[in-house]
């Protein structure tokens, strides 16, 4: 397992985590409560999965500039920089707030 899939795996875990306490609330919500919910999906979301996701960008960003000479030798420059800049990037900048 790389380093940057490392990283993912511990974002992924976090965010797992987050969500495990968010869903069990809703089964035991009624639907007049659903905008509770969505409230509170988005202030998990703004408070600690953004900056996680943040981290994970910096990370990936900066493990990307690391191993860009060997990307450059195995010509897939492409599917690294997708890897570890574009999808932390899009999951940090681009998803609808509170889409967990």
């Amino acid at each position: 397992m790389g380093k940057y899939s490392k990283l993912y795996v511990i974002l992924l875990t976090v965010v797992s985590l987050v969500g495990v306490p968010l869903g069990t609330g809703a089964m035991a919500q009624g639907p007049e409560e659903e905008g509770d919910l969505a409230a509170g999906k988005m202030i998990v979301d703004i408070l600690l999965v953004r900056p996680l996701g943040l981290v994970a960008t910096v990370a990936g960003t900066a493990l990307f500039v690391a191993s860009l000479p060997f990307s450059l030798m195995g010509r897939n420059v492409k599917a690294a920089a997708k890897k570890m800049v574009l999808e932390p990037a899009k999951f940090t900048f681009v998803r609808p707030l509170g889409d967990l």
